[in-house]
């Protein structure tokens, strides 16, 4: 047993020798950043830059809806309408979603938050929301 401890004891010891004659790891040249000109030198928050965070949320709409029938999702207009959440039906189908939709207008989309949309859920059993780019949505008013 003596025998076989020294004999790994002695093939640890060359297994470290020979890991240790491998390439050394070599220091990386890093360039500052004041070298690279150009408009990636400035970093700017968007308040910085003058450029207001809700004007880029109008091109954004919530819709709500999904795989339902028209009198399902009529029901659901009339439950977010007693909500004071105003809604606009959207015609014709929607990119990358399937199924009846109604948008929900910029003003109203504070009341409809993830606590409301949870009971909402409760109620209708296929409803699921989005938030898709405005531009393009044909709504019935």
């Amino acid at each position: 047993m003596r025998w076989l401890f020294l004999l790994l004891l002695i093939l640890n010891g060359v297994y470290y020798v020979w890991n240790q004659q491998e390439a050394p790891l070599k220091v990386k040249d890093v360039t500052p950043l004041s070298l690279y000109k150009g408009s990636q030198q400035d970093i700017r928050l968007l308040r910085e830059a003058g450029v207001a965070a809700p004007d880029r949320r109008r091109e954004e709409c919530l819709i709500v809806g999904g795989a339902m029938t028209t009198e399902v999702l009529e029901s659901l207009r009339q439950r977010l309408t007693s909500l004071d959440i105003a809604t606009a039906p959207v015609r014709g189908q929607v990119a990358g979603a399937q199924g009846r939709w109604l948008k929900v207008e910029p003003e109203s989309e504070r009341l409809l938050d993830p606590a409301a949309l949870d009971a909402l859920s409760n109620d209708f059993k296929d409803l699921k929301h989005q938030i898709i780019f405005c531009q393009g949505i044909a709504t019935g008013e």
